[in-house]
This record gives structure tokens, sequence and C-alpha cells, in this order.
């Protein structure tokens, strides 16, 4: 495919071999099972949060892979605001994990972040070939990101304490499928620097990723 413009017309300046990405995050946990999944999700949030701010000062962007839920319209904003202001489970992780202005967004209407989404082409351009997976449920949306991205030929670390299913063995199971099936590095978040990571990928392929082509495919 030829390269037109190497930003997607603005809309993706970064370029970086990482991309850290956030999967359902925004969630209203308006469900069932919300309560139990709360239990495990708030402490994950306090893991994701430092590992964004680490990710982010290393040069790794973000990435909000979210659920449209409830009517499909195309504003993620809108959700963001339902989870802050009205009175709902998820509120917390909202407060804690609110998207900044150079985060980038990509809602999805089924489980993977990459079935029938924008985040493919995004990562192209923004030339990632490392994912960070992070978010909810372990066992499902989580699950089946990673093992598109597997597919992809994407490599992935998947931080043990940065998903949260509804149960622990949910999740245990969850990160051990990753590890053994996907070859994902489990390893927590407090065990590695995104920007290390980063930075051996660029020593492997043998340059950075504004010299490289964003073409993925060949």
């Amino acid at each position: 495919m030829p390269i037109l413009n190497r930003d997607l017309h603005g809309n993706a300046p970064d370029h970086s071999n990482v991309a850290l990405l956030l999967i359902d995050v925004i969630n209203d946990l308006e469900f069932p099972e919300g309560d139990q999944l709360l239990r495990y999700a708030l402490p994950m949030v306090k893991r994701i949060v430092p590992l964004k701010r680490r990710a982010k000062a290393a040069g790794i962007p973000a990435i909000y892979v979210n659920d449209n839920f409830g009517r499909w319209r195309s504003d993620f904003n809108a959700q963001v605001e339902h989870c802050l202001k009205d009175n709902v489970r998820g509120r917390p992780l909202a407060e804690a994990l609110r998207p900044e202005e150079d985060d980038y967004f990509v809602l999805k209407p089924k489980h993977s972040g990459f079935y029938s989404t924008t985040l493919e082409i995004l990562l192209e351009y923004l030339q990632a070939r490392m994912l960070i997976l992070t978010g909810v449920a372990g066992n499902n949306c989580v699950l089946f990101t990673a093992n598109d991205a597997y597919m992809r030929d994407f490599r992935l670390w998947v931080p043990s304490d940065c998903i949260a299913s509804n149960t622990e063995e949910d999740n245990r199971h969850a990160l051990q499928q990753m590890r053994v099936v996907l070859k994902a590095d489990i390893r927590p978040s407090t065990e590695v620097e995104p920007g290390d990571l980063d930075r051996a990928i660029a020593r492997e392929t043998g340059c950075s990723p504004r010299e490289d082509s964003p073409n993925r495919g060949g």
C-alpha cells in the first residue's frame, strides 16, 4: 500500500514501537455482575494510572479501546461524561483514568478491539510493533483483543496487575492462556519499564520508529 501521508491527515501524529491499550476502562459497570468486577477493577486501576504515566513519559501513545455502550453513537466524550457525572458503579474507574487531550480512542462493536474498528490502521500509522494490553474483562475483551493482535504479529505485554475479570480464577486462566498460547509477557507493571520495551524493539529493528515505514503488511 503506498504511503499517501505519514500521520493519517494529522489524526495519528505520534510514532512509537509500542502502544498502550486501555480496554473498556470507561465503563459504567451497570450490569448484573458489575459489583463483582468492580471489586477487582479498583486495584487494577491503581496500577494502570502510574503505568500510563510512565508510558506517556516515554513517548508511548495511549489508546482507549471501548465498547459502544447503549445507543451506538460515535461520541466517546459522551460515554466519559456519563461515567463521570451519573451515579454509576464504574465512576471511580473513569475518574482515575479520564482520557487526556492527546490520547486516542477507538469504539468497538464486539469483544475484540480489532473487529470492525479503526484500531489496526491507527496502529499502522503509529508504527507500533508491541502492544501493552490493560483493562477489563481479562477473560473476555482483553483476551479477544490479544488473540487478534497475536494473529497480526504484534508482540504482547499484558501486565498481570493491570487486567481484571469477574473472579481471580478467570483472570489467572486468561493470563496463562495469553502467556502460553499468545507468547505474551505477563510480568506485572512494576517489573517492566515501558520505555525499555520501545528501545529494545528499536535496537532489534535497527531503526527508530520515525525512520521506518508504517506498512506492517509489506
